[in-house]
């Protein structure tokens, strides 16, 4: 069953030269205890659009269902319940945290605002999630500016588990962190993930990553969903150009091996009041007159969905 459905979801900002369109006209589902991949350049949309689905940002236009129920416009009641199920891991742990406060009194916080606990027990869930987030008994009193970056993303994925979520927003929760100690936050993210059922949307630019972490793939472009895949598919079978232009660009740690770089040129389309049509046309190398229509998804295999009018004559199917 699908926990989180999205239907024609826009996120629009006003700008004093028109209406920037940073999430415009996405669809896509997420099953339960899956992990569903954002990927493409920055400023893409892909943080907007995770934002917008918990409600930190309100939505311009679209659906947005939790549970098979729809939560687009939910009343101050349901948004508390919302706030309960629906959570977020920052990309920055250190402007995430409050300065102020210690290890405990960060992660105490949402357990005290819930009102779930009473003072005898309290204590004891947050020593609970802190052994659940890897966090040592003795940085407990410690404040951020004395722990490193991975024990800070901790403390902020111990305080996003606090109220026993179904549903976490990772936003580049690594991107910040040394390799060695992304591998440790990524792998404790796949174990909570085992462990209770969680569901994630996990956004980054970086697809080396995405590719361990994630059930399925969602490539974006400007606002728009560009190809949508589960991972093995997508990796094996990239159909769009822009898709394929990010898979050239991951690094291979194989000397010998010969790989074509696929190096994007032409103007990058102002999100600025776009004009319909495919968004990418200006930088695709096939481009066309078809281009300037509006683009609709077309499935090409099972589930693998490509939003390109060009699809068929560019792979020769």
């Amino acid at each position: 069953m699908a926990l989180i459905e999205i239907e024609h979801l826009k996120k629009y900002f006003p700008s004093p030269r028109g209406t920037v369109h940073a999430v415009d006209d996405v669809s896509f589902s997420i099953e339960e205890g899956t992990t569903m991949g954002l990927v493409g350049e920055s400023g893409c949309g892909k943080s907007t659009l995770g934002r917008t689905i918990i409600h930190l940002l309100d939505s311009t236009d679209g659906v947005i269902r939790f549970n098979g129920e729809d939560v687009t416009n939910p009343d101050k009641r349901k948004m508390r319940e919302l706030r309960e199920n629906m959570q977020i891991i920052f990309q920055d742990p250190y402007s995430s945290l409050d300065p102020r406060m210690t290890v405990m009194d960060t992660i105490v916080e949402p357990l005290r605002l819930s009102k779930r606990y009473d003072k005898k027990t309290i204590e004891k869930e947050a020593e609970r999630l802190m052994d659940l987030a890897g966090i040592e008994k003795r940085l407990r009193m410690s404040y951020p500016h004395e722990l490193d970056g991975g024990r800070r993303q901790r403390v902020g994925i111990a305080r996003a588990l606090a109220l026993n979520p179904k549903f976490v927003v990772c936003d580049e929760p690594v991107s910040a962190l040394d390799v060695s100690i992304q591998a440790q936050i990524l792998n404790l993210l796949m174990d909570l993930q085992k462990e209770y059922k969680l569901t994630y949307i996990f956004v980054t630019h970086d697809l080396s990553v995405v590719r361990h972490i994630s059930t399925h793939i969602c490539v974006m472009y400007l606002g728009q969903m560009v190809e949508t895949s589960d991972t093995d598919e997508l990796f094996l079978h990239p159909y769009h150009p822009y898709t394929k232009a990010l898979l050239s660009a991951i690094p291979t740690t194989n000397i010998h091996e010969i790989k074509e770089r696929i190096i994007l040129k032409g103007e990058i389309t102002s999100p600025i009041d776009p004009k319909p049509g495919c968004r990418f046309a200006k930088r695709c190398p096939y481009a066309t007159e078809k281009c300037s229509n509006p683009v609709e998804p077309i499935e090409v295999t099972k589930g693998h969905f490509v939003s390109c009018c060009n699809v068929k004559e560019i792979n020769g199917l």
